[in-house]
């Protein structure tokens, strides 16, 4: 009689997985990613990148509209931050101008000059009298940040262009009968400047006065002569400056 072998049903459960099981792909073969019903996504551009386009395109002009704050017309703090880096006195000139809207304050005590915004400030001390403008207030735009010997006071511009960080108290708005101001270095201004401004003839004299008595020297042991007309020279660009004379425009921005 012949016998006959009935399978398990573990061996049975065994085939059909075996049989079920899915094949990969051979190789070499690029597998079908499945599609999304989703749509793709785009990627943002960083704000980081349009702030430093901003910025890039403020550097190449000079501001010429406020930041109100209170009765004081401001320059975007963006160009402060970038001005207050470095010495820039043809910028100084060119801010300065009769026509320009900038806040303009008033040293009411002689004080040593410093920087709390990380330039170099000028080794010279600030007289009584002495014209600046305001660039910014220092409270609101560190965050409310109290820096030591700032007292929540200002950053201004002097007239040699360096950036000074005075207490509120050291700063009036009140116009003095006379304002002094920070002394002018002609070797210091941008050449296209020193161009635009030799068109006026009191001050091509100044100028003329002091190369012939100095000899185009700009330091070391001069005489008492050389020494007043250099603070003249000073004097008149200032009053040029001040009484609405062309200055041309810088060549080095912040």
């Amino acid at each position: 009689m012949a016998l006959r072998f009935q399978p398990a049903p573990l061996v049975l459960a065994l085939i059909v997985a075996c049989g079920g099981h899915k094949r990969e792909p051979a190789s070499g073969a690029t597998p079908v990613e499945a599609k999304s019903s989703e749509p793709a996504s785009v990627q943002p551009k960083p704000a980081a990148t349009d702030k430093g386009e901003k910025e890039e395109a403020d550097s190449k002009e000079l501001p010429t509209e406020c930041t109100k704050k209170g009765d004081m017309c401001l320059p975007p703090v963006g160009f402060v931050k970038r001005l207050c880096q470095g010495n820039f006195p043809s910028i100084a000139l060119s801010m300065f101008k009769k026509e320009t809207p900038w806040t303009r304050g008033y040293m009411t005590r002689k004080t040593k000059a410093w920087n709390a915004s990380g330039g170099a400030a000028s080794s010279d001390e600030l007289e009584f009298d002495e014209e600046v403008l305001v660039l910014r207030h220092r409270s609101d735009d560190l965050g409310g940040m109290q820096v030591s010997g700032a007292g929540g006071g200002y950053d201004a511009l002097r007239w040699n262009g360096s950036c000074v960080t005075l207490a509120k108290e050291e700063l009036t708005l009140k116009n003095p009968p006379k304002a002094k101001n920070a002394r002018v270095e002609w070797r210091l201004i941008d050449d296209p400047m020193r161009e635009a401004m030799r068109n006026d003839a009191k001050l091509d004299k100044a100028y003329k006065d002091r190369q012939k008595e100095c000899k185009g020297a700009t330091m070391g042991t001069v005489s008492d002569k050389c020494v007043k007309l250099d603070t003249a020279l000073s004097d008149a660009i200032v009053a040029h400056v001040r009484s609405g004379g062309d200055v041309g425009k810088p060549a080095r921005m912040p």
